[in-house]
């Protein structure tokens, strides 16, 4: 079979593009979403912050000034066709590249500091991305970014539970972390669950969750039934916008698995805030 040949400068032109569309635009699910939260909402309160929201949207389309001052770490998920052969320089060096490029000409804050202890100076262009590439079946390059605002991916939370503690363990660590993350990660949000996996890849499901269109179920009829059941809890917590009261706490919740050992029940919460920005491209 012969192999696609795609040269690594198509990526950065894409994910250039993907970062400003993304800081500007929010998708037209997300939009659809807090629409329909505010119609839903009993709280006048929560109904104002919801319009609030939908206006700062509108506002932020029209390209000048980003949805949300927080232009995010840019999380980039990279799935590479096994037929295609890249070429032209370093993967990496040209998703970096490609954030660069984004980040300085669209005036977006760079958020990215060296090192996480000591110095932490600013990198000044938004880079390094967080890249998760993978090989998977196919011709073609499918490259999702995800700007990940800090407030919400601080409030995020990973546990090692035992199969003991089963799925009403899990309810009660994603009700527990929403509870505790109140008002700092910018409610109504998706929540992002993994399960499964081990340490590392029950984070990284949890992130995947957040990229479906929102409020799409798992495919899975018994996890779809967990996600609305989970949602339903979330809402009666009475959180609501901005947590300062009402029913509608969480836009959507999306859960990923994946097996695991007999001896674990991996749990990782990912909350995404009502800025959900992201943007896919095939190439």
């Amino acid at each position: 079979m012969t192999l696609r040949e795609l040269d690594v400068s198509e990526l950065t032109i894409a994910i250039r593009q993907m970062c400003l569309d993304a800081a500007y635009k929010l998708g037209d699910d997300v939009v659809a979403a807090i629409t329909d939260a505010r119609d839903r909402e009993q709280s006048p309160v929560g109904r104002d912050v919801l319009g609030s929201l939908l206006e700062n949207a509108a506002i932020a389309a029209e390209g000048v000034f980003p949805y949300c001052q927080d232009t995010g770490s840019t999380v980039v998920f990279l799935d590479v066709g096994q037929d295609v052969h890249l070429v032209g320089g370093d993967v990496v060096d040209a998703v970096n590249e490609g954030v660069r490029q984004g980040y300085t000409e669209g005036f977006l804050r760079a958020s990215i500091v060296t090192d996480p202890m000591f110095a932490r100076k600013n990198t000044g262009d938004n880079t390094p991305a967080f890249l998760h590439m993978r090989i998977v079946p196919g011709d073609r390059v499918r490259m999702t970014v995800d700007a990940k605002g800090g407030g919400s991916e601080n409030k995020s939370k990973h546990v090692m539970l035992v199969p003991a503690d089963g799925v009403d363990g899990v309810k009660r660590f994603v009700l527990e972390t929403v509870t505790k993350a109140g008002a700092d990660c910018c409610p109504p949000g998706i929540i992002g669950v993994g399960v499964g996996g081990n340490f590392e890849w029950s984070a990284i499901l949890a992130k995947r969750a957040l990229l479906r269109h929102v409020g799409e179920p798992n495919p899975d009829p018994a996890i779809a039934d967990l996600e609305r059941s989970l949602l339903a809890d979330l809402q009666a917590l009475g959180l609501g916008p901005q947590a300062m009261g009402g029913t509608v706490t969480a836009l959507a919740v999306h859960i990923e698995t994946l097996p695991t050992h007999i001896a674990s029940l991996p749990v990782a919460v990912n909350i995404e805030c009502h800025a959900h920005r992201t943007r896919t491209v095939e190439l």
